[in-house]
């Protein structure tokens, strides 16, 4: 999908047509898409098509008539029949008369709404408008993050309760976001502190400040909620097995209580006459009150030491 945006007088407005100053917005682009941005502005059609690559790192890339930027962005996707997170690639590319964005899938940073997030937006203003991009992306982490974080505390606060197997898989399945998280956030953070070096703007370096900060503060809450969701998997191994403990413990107990009528009966099975009350009218009565009466005291010692 191809969609061509310019501001008039700081509105976003979408256009027909490519002309200069506007914004770009290529969403899984087809071959005709492309290609006509490739021969409009002379990009490398390796280049333009980059971000489409998952496998693509995060870097810089500067050509005689254009610069080329690959960023990870966090996106949602479906694991174990669950949404969970992980990252892809973004493309922007900075010509003279445009910045163009490539993107396999429509992101959150990209609404309509983005206008409203930025001081002094113009899409002419295309290196500031590709800080306020990198700002908006960093914040979207530090949401996506939190994000997570409620869903970790969701499991933890069943896990006196209703743990179940999926907890333990769900807890997987978020770290494995945050292990993404953290390995695109150091690559971004590579590439902001590079265009911070090579910033010809002063009045824009407040804006890239901002964006490392929340950078680096994505970063930092990565890593406390990878160790937090590791102290909960422990949390969780340690409650199961405890309950685990506490079957086999009552399982126990009640084979102690009834083997006893099974050794009685057994004994008695034997008929030997000199067994007590073998031979009494009432002594089938007898026995089975006695064996119910050792049943009950074996189940009060039991209970008084916390075994049933």
């Amino acid at each position: 999908m191809l969609n061509i945006f310019k501001t008039y007088n700081g509105v976003l407005n979408e256009v027909d047509e490519l002309q200069p100053n506007v914004w770009v917005k290529l969403t899984t682009p087809d071959a005709e898409e492309n290609q006509q941005i490739v021969d409009y502005y002379g990009i490398d059609f390796g280049d333009l098509v980059a971000a489409l690559d998952d496998e693509e790192s995060s870097r810089i890339e500067i050509e005689d008539n254009y610069t080329l930027i690959l960023v990870d962005i966090p996106i949602t996707e479906i694991r174990n029949d669950e949404q969970y997170y992980t990252t892809i690639p973004l493309g922007i590319i900075i010509t003279a008369d445009a910045v163009i964005t490539v993107c396999r899938e429509e992101v959150e940073v990209f609404g309509m709404n983005l206008r409203f997030k930025m001081r002094n937006f113009s899409t002419a203003k295309k290196m500031r408008f590709v800080y306020h991009l990198l700002y908006s992306i960093s914040k979207l982490y530090l949401y996506d993050l939190r994000n997570i974080d409620k869903a970790r505390t969701e499991i933890e606060e069943r896990a006196g309760k209703e743990t179940v197997d999926t907890d333990i898989i769900s807890l997987h399945e978020l770290e494995a976001s945050l292990v993404y998280f953290a390995t695109s956030l150091r690559a971004n953070n590579m590439v902001i502190t590079r265009l911070m070096r090579n910033n010809e703007f002063p009045e824009d370096e407040e804006l890239i400040e901002d964006t490392i900060i929340e950078n680096n503060q994505a970063i930092e809450m990565t890593t406390i909620y990878r160790d937090i969701i590791d102290s909960t998997r422990e949390l969780i191994s340690a409650v199961m097995d405890n309950r685990l403990n506490n079957v086999m413990k009552y399982l126990t107990s009640i084979t102690l209580v009834m083997a006893i009528p099974t050794v009685i009966s057994g004994i008695y099975g034997m008929n030997l006459k000199w067994l007590p009350f073998a031979n009494t009218v009432y002594g089938f009565g007898i026995v089975c009150l006695a064996t119910l009466i050792i049943c009950i005291i074996t189940m009060f010692i039991l209970r008084r030491k916390k075994m049933m």
